[in-house]
């Protein structure tokens, strides 16, 4: 056993405060580390560790995730409330939330269970890339996304689910850039980024009115004014704003969407937000989205409060925006034999994406290369090393792990989602 002492920065939060860990490690023949476990418990953990107990042991007295560097790490996600509906992290690791690992001994966080040995988990990458589940609410308006664009941060959608109270036929939608028919009714591209200018101008004068009427019926009831409310909430406070009021935001809201366009999602489609490009996720439609952890947006509108800022960056986006959206491409399948099917659904610059199919009784073998992969399971049940991964549960695989066998002995198809950096 080797015992160590971890000045652990908590760099995601203000001011970086330091938090001493510790960690008993059981190491390999060559002395690198086989299992760990962590805590911040740290006498307790010395305690048990000098009474000669095994890493197991440990672990389940303190409630703690035993952590096998050869096998994928499983993941328990943090639920974050939104305005729109909720974010799910694997992988988050910010001041709003730090995704955990699990174990059948306990969970630990996953900043600190990469603490034990960054390299060896992520190999030459500082930060996992964001995997996560978009989960808006069925209700119009209340349940759509920020319209917002990105000038680094690169997304891909997975489509999960679509809400059939939101969508009877099963047929979703995004919004996703500009109209390129109302783009031809002006003279020139100036012109009409002036016209939507001046139209978003117009309904954020209507939307900072009615969120100033609907905080200071907050504060009367004692809610937060930061507080994401549920949309029957947010329906119940909207009763108290005049009518004149209420049907001028819907007047300008549909002016500003006149300016943009949508496209149909069903359960399935993939797809990659191109850079610089507006979109909106709208309500009711369930994603997987893989992202790199960088967080810079700019947000051009939205129909409710913005809770994290107290602006919105029109003026910002509307110098780097992209007026035409970049058509879809088709999947490379880069494997199709034994059950097997291999399709590259994104390649960015620093993460590509795979889907994986299995049939009853196949199975691949995942190579991590230099760095660590994450897997999520988005359809059937797969068995991924030790673990058996249901739908919407994930694992990271350390990258000194080297590989990681999936295989599907299940009577139903299986679909696993891989992300690894380039």
């Amino acid at each position: 056993m080797k015992i160590l002492s971890i000045a652990f920065e908590q760099y995601y939060l203000p001011g970086k405060p330091v938090l001493p860990l510790l960690a008993v490690c059981e190491l390999s023949a060559s002395g690198d580390i086989r299992r760990a476990c962590i805590s911040d418990q740290c006498e307790a953990l010395q305690h048990l560790a000098e009474q000669g107990n095994s890493i197991e042991q440990m672990a389940l007295a303190l409630g703690i995730a035993v952590l096998d560097f050869s096998l994928p790490f499983r993941l328990q996600p943090v639920h974050i409330p939104k305005p729109w509906g909720q974010e799910i992290w694997y992988t988050g690791i910010e001041a709003r939330g730090v995704s955990q690992v699990i174990s059948e001994t306990g969970i630990t966080p996953l900043s600190w269970a990469i603490a034990v040995d960054r390299h060896r988990i992520l190999g030459s990458q500082e930060h996992p890339n964001l995997l996560k589940i978009l989960d808006p609410l069925p209700d119009e308006v209340y349940g759509d996304l920020y319209f917002e664009l990105h000038e680094q941060k690169r997304e891909v959608y997975i489509v999960t689910h679509i809400d059939r109270r939101a969508w009877p036929d099963g047929v979703g939608a995004i919004r996703l850039g500009f109209s390129q028919e109302k783009r031809q009714q002006f003279s020139s591209d100036e012109s009409f980024l002036s016209a939507y200018r001046t139209a978003v101008q117009e309904y954020y004068a209507v939307r900072k009115e009615i969120d100033g009427q609907l905080d200071a019926q907050r504060v009367s009831e004692g809610i937060a004014l930061q507080a994401p409310l549920p949309a029957v909430k947010m329906q119940e406070l909207l009763v108290g704003i005049p009518k004149d009021v209420a049907a001028r935001e819907m007047f300008l809201r549909a002016a500003i969407e006149a300016f943009t366009a949508m496209k149909d999602l069903r359960v399935g489609d993939v797809l990659a937000v191109p850079l610089r490009v507006p979109h909106a996720l709208q309500h009711g439609v369930r994603t997987v989205e893989f992202q790199t952890p960088v967080y810079e947006r700019k947000i051009l509108s939205f129909a409710q409060k913005v809770l994290t800022q107290d602006h919105w960056d029109t003026d910002e986006a509307l110098k780097l925006v992209q007026l035409q959206t970049p058509p879809d491409a088709p999947f490379p399948v880069l494997q199709h034999e034994n059950g097997v099917k291999v399709e590259q659904i994104v390649q960015f610059d620093d993460f590509v994406v795979q889907r994986i199919y299995l049939d009853t009784n196949a199975s691949i073998l995942c190579e991590t290369g230099k760095d660590y992969v994450l897997l999520m399971t988005v359809a059937g049940r797969v068995v991924c090393g030790a673990s058996l991964l249901e739908s919407e549960q994930a694992a990271i695989v350390p990258a000194c792990a080297a590989s990681v066998l999936l295989q599907n002995p299940f009577p139903d198809q299986s679909i696993v989602l891989l992300a690894r950096p380039c």
